[in-house]
């Protein structure tokens, strides 16, 4: 929905540009959303790009966990009601997408992690917010089709560095203890990919006629550079998952690799927690189960 209403917008103002819708969330498995990437090589966060964390590993310094005065805590940020204003501290994992000094963010403390969707930044400033950079945030709190973000914020830059690992919720797919985690850089092991189906049930096709194992756009409407979709199992439960293209695109290793899926293989994911009726991951690494 998003992606759609930001072509509309932004065809109204430039005919080169990709736009930004004007409501919270960024990334849904109905419909096609998000903020813009200026470009790829700008704002694309695929696994061998710098602006995501480099193979999950930690530099985590002793005061992560130290809030200033007036910040809240994770716990204290969960519990605030929706349209309140938050203030957060938090540390930078991806960049999602940048345009009209507006960016979009994935960010992580060591309790809990943040989405921060078109956030007022410079486009130098954005320059700045590589993964680690520990960030002080002011904005409101919004809920989109389930996906808490922080929205209509600004931001300053605060000494510190953090990056976190990936946390293994393979386990916590089939609970309800799951979006607890929301937003979070998770891993999934041992996962099976199926046929994508329609909202029918019905098995889609691929230009081969073999059963889909992923699709452009969540319909299939899409072409290469689109978000790419695709299922997978656990415990005889299917869910959907995202490669973003505005997080990576059709030039990372994650895009390539999703391309070449079989129904049936086994395999080892990361990426973010994103949610959208229901888990929804952004997904930013691929590879064989081990």
């Amino acid at each position: 929905m998003k992606k759609m209403t930001a072509l509309f917008l932004s065809l109204a103002l430039v005919f080169t540009c990709v736009g930004c819708g004007n409501e919270g969330g960024a990334s849904s498995t109905g419909d096609d959303t998000n903020v813009s990437a200026e470009n790829s090589e700008e704002s694309n966060a695929g696994t061998e790009n710098s602006d995501t964390p480099e193979e999950s590993s930690s530099a985590a310094d002793d005061t992560a966990d130290t809030k200033s005065e007036g910040v809240m805590t994770y716990e204290e940020y969960a519990a605030a009601a929706v349209d309140t204003e938050v203030v957060i501290e938090a540390y930078v994992q991806a960049k999602q997408a940048w345009w009209e000094d507006k960016a979009t963010v994935y960010a992580q403390d060591k309790d809990g992690a943040y989405f921060l969707y078109d956030m007022a930044c410079s486009k130098e400033d954005y320059e700045k917010l590589v993964p680690g950079t520990k960030i002080k945030v002011t904005g409101f709190k919004a809920e989109w089709s389930g996906e808490v973000e922080i929205i209509d914020a600004t931001f300053e830059i605060e000494e510190g560095s953090y990056i976190a690992e990936a946390m293994d919720v393979t386990a916590l797919l089939a609970t309800d203890s799951l979006i607890q985690h929301q937003n979070k850089f998770v891993s999934f092991k041992g996962m099976t990919v199926e046929a994508y189906t329609d909202a029918d049930g019905n098995v889609m096709k691929d230009a081969d006629g073999n059963d889909a194992a992923w699709l452009y756009k969540w319909d299939g409407s899409g072409q290469d550079g689109d978000d790419l979709y695709f299922n997978v199992s656990l415990d005889g439960q299917t869910y959907t998952f995202t490669v973003e293209s505005y997080l990576c695109d059709n030039t990372t290793d994650v895009y390539a690799a999703v391309k070449n899926l079989k129904v049936g293989d086994k395999i080892d994911m990361e990426g973010f927690l994103y949610w959208y009726e229901g888990v929804n991951p952004h997904i930013t690494s691929v590879t064989a189960a081990q």
